[in-house]
Parts: structure tokens; sequence; C-alpha cells
């Protein structure tokens, strides 16, 4: 596998992120000598939170059950006594005007079930990740666009809620940013001035090697700006 020690301490050096990225990885099966999940969180992105926090573990369908939106984007099909959550979910966002039924086939969604989801600190990820998750401030994420871009890889536009759809929408070579949306900052204590970035497990190298030079072009555009707004104000 790469290096992903050394990715993660380049991407928190970078972009001066506050929590540690996260890899999630979906699999058939569980993979070897990794712990199972044990507890109830009330959404996806709940899981989120504790990798970042330094646990490596892995969830199986169930798990996922109590959040219908999240069950959604990750196909995980709810039991048939739970089914109606995901319908009374929806209705009910949108009698309370947070989006509108016409929206939700354009969610975006994982192709296929998965068996098990394995989430991780990036460093400590024990398979290769198929999306790594970024918490940073807006204008550092700029810089891991601005690599993604340099790199020649597809960055999607600014996607809103639910936040957990940029996780396959990143699925297919690209870079995904969310705003977030209040679930997930409820659940994951996400302040109002972090966004996430989503990115590519097969293009996580190639992001990180261009991250170099686009930080350092962008401390001498710093200067060069900062001298020219001198000079050119009065």
């Amino acid at each position: 596998m790469p290096d992903y020690a050394h990715i993660e301490q380049l991407l928190t050096g970078a972009l001066g992120l506050r929590r540690r990225p996260i890899a999630v990885a979906f699999r058939e099966t569980v993979p070897p000598g990794v712990a199972a999940f044990t507890g109830s969180l009330p959404s996806g992105c709940s899981f989120w939170k504790l990798a970042a926090e330094g646990r490596s573990f892995y969830t199986v369908p169930g798990d996922h059950f109590n959040c219908p939106i999240g069950s959604y984007t990750h196909n995980i099909p709810l039991p048939p006594d739970r089914e109606p959550e995901l319908r009374q979910t929806l209705a009910w966002m949108t009698e309370i005007g947070y989006l509108r039924m016409d929206e939700v086939p354009g969610i975006p969604r994982l192709p296929v079930t998965p068996g098990v989801i394995v989430y991780a600190p990036l460093a400590d990820t024990p398979v290769e990740p198929d999306t790594v998750m970024v918490v940073g401030e807006p204008g550092r994420l700029m810089l891991l666009h601005e690599a993604a871009t340099r790199s020649g890889i597809a960055v999607q536009p600014l996607f809103g809620r639910p936040t957990c759809m940029a996780i396959p929408a990143s699925l297919t070579d690209a870079v995904v940013s969310s705003m977030g949306c209040v679930g997930n900052r409820m659940y994951t204590g996400l302040s109002d001035s972090e966004l996430y970035a989503s990115v590519s497990g097969k293009q996580l190298g190639a992001v990180a090697e261009q991250l170099v030079t686009i930080v350092a072009a962008n401390v001498v555009l710093s200067t060069y700006y900062e001298q020219r707004r001198i000079a050119l104000t009065t």
C-alpha cells in the first residue's frame, strides 16, 4: 500500500488540519485484523468522528439503520419494519421546507450495497481507501482543489445536503467538497468555519504530490499580491 502515514502528515501540515483525515473503504467481507464497531450511533457520519479521533473499525449495514438518509446514500436497504422511516423523514423534511422531493433522485448513491464499511484515520488504514474525508477551513481546502486541478483530476461543484452524498460522488476519480448539513454538524461537532473535501482513494497520491507545488506557489503569490495591494491601493 502507499505510505498513508506520510500522506496524512503532508495533508495535515499543508492544509492546517485540526482533525485527522479519515479513510473510508467499502468491502464485501471483513478485512483481517479489523475490529467490529459495537454500540449505536444516530448517523453514518458519526462514524467519521470516531475515526478522526483515532479509532479503526468496520461497520455492517445494520449499524447504519438509525440514519435513513445515510442509508439511502450508501445503498443500504432498511429492514421491513423500518423501511417507512426513509419516506417519513423525507416527507417531514419537505413539509418544513428543508428540501423538495424532486431533489431526491439527484442525490448520489453507492452503486451497490457494501458488505462492510471500514473507517480509520488515514495513517492507520488497514486497507486501501475508496475515499478520504478531509475537514478544513475554506482557504486551506482551496489548496486541495488546486492540487487536484493541477493533477488533471475532476473537481465536482460544491455539494450541500446531505453531507454523506459526497462519499459516493467522490468515487469516480474526483475531489468533492461539501458545505455540510445541519445534521452532520450536530452529530460530528463540525464548526461553522469548517467544510469537507472528499478525495477519491485512487487519486489521493496524485493530489498529495501536487499539493507540495501548490502550497509553495501560493506562498509566492501571497507575497506578490500583498505587494500589489500596498502599491496600488490609494
